[in-house]
């Protein structure tokens, strides 16, 4: 099926803050319980080794994603690996938590664009289910300033554009329902939105299935990257990794 771009929730300006963080802190908890992303593991190991770094620049965070869970996988190989987590709008209490897990991990509490990262962060770029949220021109624009920068990036989608993908979008608000209780920090509120008034599962629901309409497949993001300037200098790498039962779409950049 094509590509449609619909509108998320998430991304909406007027989307209150908590709301928006009830969402992201979901998926956080999601990705750090279910171990999503061990197929990975070897891809980043690989990106922070030909970059030439500890660091890892996290863009478009949203909650944390499964980073708790990578970075204690990541440290058994690079016992002095450094994260900063970032996002357009970013989720403070969220990324307060994860800087309690582990004490490599930092933050910045202002918004930054993945589109025009301050050039003063470096190290090697990820984004975690993120990609989608973004247009081609746009797409294009985040894998254009990483060159621009000369800076290496990693981006990963946990969903992809198909009927299997859309059906167990359409069964999250049932994780939601299980989970909401357990996740950290606790907010009364978050009780609330889920149970009371069921605002999260729903929207969660809508963004879960436009999450997959909207995700780039290998073809669109090898297109991607054949539109960018000076893009001869840099490795890239664009496939399908298997991640416990699921497959992880990726695209490694990295300067040659």
């Amino acid at each position: 099926m094509s590509r449609i771009h619909l509108f998320e929730f998430e991304d909406q300006k007027w989307l209150p803050e908590f709301i928006r963080n009830y969402i992201t802190d979901f998926l956080q908890f999601l990705s750090n319980k279910t171990a999503m992303y061990k197929g990975i593991v070897p891809i980043i190991e690989k990106g922070l080794k030909e970059s030439q770094t500890n660091q890892i620049i996290d863009l478009a965070s949203g909650g944390g994603g499964g980073l708790i869970w990578l970075n204690s996988e990541l440290r058994k190989s690079i016992p002095d690996l450094r994260i900063l987590l970032t996002d357009y709008f970013p989720n403070i209490p969220a990324f307060e938590y994860t800087q309690k897990q582990a004490e490599n991990f930092d933050f910045i509490k202002t918004s930054v664009d993945a589109r025009n990262v301050p050039e003063n962060l470096k190290g090697l770029r990820t984004q975690f289910l993120s990609l989608h949220h973004f247009k081609p021109k746009d797409a294009q624009q985040i894998l254009q300033n990483a060159i621009d920068t000369n800076s290496s990036i990693a981006i990963f989608e946990a969903q992809e554009r198909s009927i299997p993908s859309i059906v167990a979008m359409i069964f999250s608000p049932i994780s939601v329902l299980f989970t909401a209780p357990l996740i950290r920090p606790f907010k009364f509120d978050r009780i609330i939105f889920t149970y009371l008034i069921p605002i999260v599962p729903i929207l969660i629901l809508w963004d879960g299935v436009v999450s997959s309409l909207r995700t780039y497949s290998v073809e669109e993001m090898n297109a991607l990257i054949a539109n960018l300037n000076n893009k001869e200098a840099y490795n890239w790498e664009v496939g399908k990794v298997k991640s416990g039962p699921a497959k992880i779409l990726y695209l490694l950049g990295t300067k040659k």
